[in-house]
Formats: C-alpha cells, sequence, structure tokens
C-alpha cells in the first residue's frame, strides 16, 4: 500500500480531477481578470465567479448571491466579520472550542476594549446552548462558533445555537471550516448573520480561497476591514456600499475561483448526504478498531451522532510527535501533531500542552487505509 493521507482537516487531498482541470483552463486559456474588461474573456471569467457564488448559495442555503463574497480563505472570512463587526465596549460569546482563526482576532480587539466569554464545553467538547444564556449581557453584540470541532470532532447544534441567539437579537456567526460541504448547513433556517468557508478543506477545492455568506441587515452594518479597487465606482474614493464590492476589492483569485466551482460542482453532483455517511462510516471503523486499545485515549466523542471525522488521539507510552513521525516512516500514514492552533479546545479536552495525533480521513480515503491506520495506532500503543 503506498502513502496514506489521513490529515483531510488540515486540507484535502486528492482533489476531485475537475478542480486542477478547471485551474488549468482558466490559466492556459482565459487569463483574464473581472470588473476590469467588457472582452470575452473576462466576460467569461465573471460568470464563472457568479456562477460559484449562486452554487455555494445554493449549497448553504442562502437566497442572496450578492451576498456570497468571496476571501482568501476561513481565517480571512472570520476575520472580516469579527473585526468589521465588534467595537470598543462590544461584547462576544464564542465556545470553548475555537480555533485561533476566532481567538486571535478576538485577543488583538480586547486591547482595543472588546470583551469576550467562552460558554463551557464538555470533556468530549460538546456545548449545551442553554449556557450561553447566563453569560448573555446587555452588551452582547455577537456569537462566533465552530460548527464542528478542529481537534476531537463534536458537531454543535448549531440550530438551538441559532433560535437563542434569533430570539435576543444577536448576530450569528458560524465557522463551517470543519462541516461546509459534507454536513447540512441552512443559513437562513439557522438563522445565521454569517457563514464562513474554507475552499480547500471537505469543499474540496483549492487553498488561498474561501467564502463569507452575509445576511442583509449584518452586510448593511459590518465594516470592511479592506478597502480599495473594485472595478466599480471608479469617479469615487470612497468604497462602494453595494454587494458584493463592499467587501471584495483587490484582484479577485480566478485560478481559485474556477477551482472553487469544479468543487463545489462535484459537491453537488456527489450529494452532501453520500459525503457525509461515506465520512461517518470510516470514523467508525476507526473508533471500533481502537476501541480497545489501552496505551491510548481519545480525545473527543466516542459516539457518532454529530461528530465530525476528525479523530485525535493522545499516546499514552510514546510522545505524540513521536508517534506522529513513525505513523509516516515506518507506515506511510500522514497525520497531524500538535495543539492544532486551538490551545483552548485542547484545554477543555485535558490535552493541553501535549497536544494530540489526529486523523482525519476523506471521501476518497479507503477502509484499507483506515485498517492499515487502526494497525498501526495498536503497535504503536504497544509499545
Amino acid at each position: 500500500m503506498g502513502p496514506i493521507y489521513l490529515d483531510n482537516a488540515a486540507t484535502s487531498f486528492p482533489k476531485p480531477p475537475a478542480v486542477a482541470e478547471a485551474m488549468a483552463h482558466y490559466l492556459n486559456d482565459v487569463g483574464a481578470s473581472i470588473n476590469r474588461g467588457v472582452y470575452a474573456s473576462a466576460q467569461s471569467a465573471g460568470l464563472t465567479t457568479l456562477l460559484l457564488r449562486e452554487a455555494l448559495c445554493g449549497l448553504f442555503r442562502h437566497t442572496e448571491a450578492t451576498h456570497c463574497i468571496l476571501t482568501p480563505g476561513n481565517t480571512a472570512g472570520l476575520n472580516m466579520a469579527i473585526r468589521g463587526w465588534l467595537r470598543s465596549g462590544d461584547h462576544c460569546l464564542v465556545s470553548a472550542m475555537e480555533h485561533n482563526a476566532v481567538m486571535r482576532p478576538l485577543q488583538d480587539l480586547a486591547k482595543q476594549g472588546v470583551l469576550f466569554d467562552r460558554v463551557p464545553c464538555d470533556s468530549a467538547g460538546r456545548m449545551d446552548p442553554a449556557d450561553i444564556v447566563p453569560l448573555i449581557r446587555p452588551n452582547t453584540k455577537l456569537l462566533v462558533m465552530a460548527h464542528g470541532s478542529n481537534v476531537g470532532g463534536a458537531v454543535q447544534d448549531a440550530a438551538a445555537v441559532g433560535r437563542i441567539c434569533r430570539e435576543r437579537g444577536i448576530p450569528f456567526v458560524l465557522d463551517a471550516a470543519q462541516t461546509a460541504g459534507h454536513w447540512d448547513i441552512d443559513f437562513e433556517g439557522w438563522g445565521l448573520a454569517a457563514l464562513s468557508v474554507p475552499g480547500h478543506k471537505g469543499l474540496m477545492g483549492p487553498g488561498g480561497i474561501g467564502a463569507l455568506l452575509l445576511s442583509q441587515d449584518f452586510a448593511r452594518g459590518l465594516s470592511p476591514i479592506l478597502t480599495g479597487g473594485t472595478g466599480s465606482a471608479s469617479d469615487s474614493e470612497v468604497q462602494p456600499e453595494y454587494m458584493p464590492d463592499k467587501f471584495e476589492s483587490g484582484t479577485a483569485n480566478l485560478p481559485g475561483i474556477y477551482g472553487l466551482k469544479a468543487a463545489v460542482d462535484f459537491i453537488l453532483e456527489t450529494g452532501v448526504g453520500r459525503l457525509r455517511e461515506h465520512e461517518t462510516a470510516l470514523t467508525g471503523r476507526f473508533l471500533d478498531g481502537i476501541r480497545d486499545v489501552p496505551g491510548v485515549r481519545l480525545a473527543g466523542p466516542w459516539e457518532l451522532e454529530n461528530r465530525a471525522g476528525v479523530i485525535s488521539l493522545d499516546f499514552r507510552n510514546i510522545d505524540n510527535a513521536e508517534a506522529s513521525f513513525l505513523l509516516e516512516e515506518r507506515w506511510g500514514i500522514m497525520t497531524r501533531c500538535g495543539l492544532h492552533c486551538a490551545p483552548n479546545a485542547h484545554k477543555t479536552l485535558g490535552t493541553f500542552p501535549q497536544g494530540t495525533v489526529r486523523f482525519s480521513p476523506g471521501w476518497f480515503t479507503t477502509e484499507a487505509e483506515i485498517d492499515a491506520a487502526v494497525g498501526a495506532v495498536r503497535e504503536l500503543a504497544a509499545k
């Protein structure tokens, strides 16, 4: 068996073949920018960009293609939502499982007078939405939550959180880095103010591109954190207020747009349900295989319900970094070791500061590869 890639939580690999083909088509045959010309290739690029916005809206049950902002990635999208909304004296709520893409902007804003509280999660990383209510203050202006944990895999009840936020008039920003593409996400039904997704993880597109979907009200009150040329309203030195130009300054990542469009088409053709079923089956197969192994501890839930395919193990008899190294050296198994840019999530799960070895299958992972990984874990844990 060749190399086994089990780091899809970091970035999906391999990609559907159509992704590279679409990017090569743009680079070799199109080449034009958008909003800067009226010639045929520029119009073709503009149409592909619009079709991508519409496809993303269809995937996530959003109704306004103009309010689907194309971003350089999920971190950029979350910064746009957090930094563009919160002001000194405002209070923000987050879960205890957040990635640094959320926490570092908040820690920066804390120096400018923004306050935040973490909603606690249990030892498996799951949050009870009822625990939000006592933490709400009169100045609570935003709630930001990771839908699925990039450390332990627990998936939060976004619908319940959305109901609480809607009842109290608090905008709800969902980070779907670990669920977009293989979990149903209902922008309108969950009452989201913003949904941020990366293109290169579950959507199986290229790196360097993502999307931030916005409600009309949130977009209206959100300040752009980057301004500049949009190819529109060029008679004015003031940033346009209309969408999506308000939040899309600079030259668009057209190779990424073409690649992500092909990837989203693949998702829609394959079906989110099929993708999730495959992920759940492989996750269950892995967990069943290590359930009786005394030399490792699972960080995250054992149950498959409301669980993404992110499996973190803490080896008891060997350093986790060494375990990750040996997994590749001896078996060709690629994993991610460390704290996964989410230190408080590890504190919640009891794996700080040692971190974990993270296994994350994807659409192209096979049962044989999972079995090989289970066998390797069992052998390492016996050291």
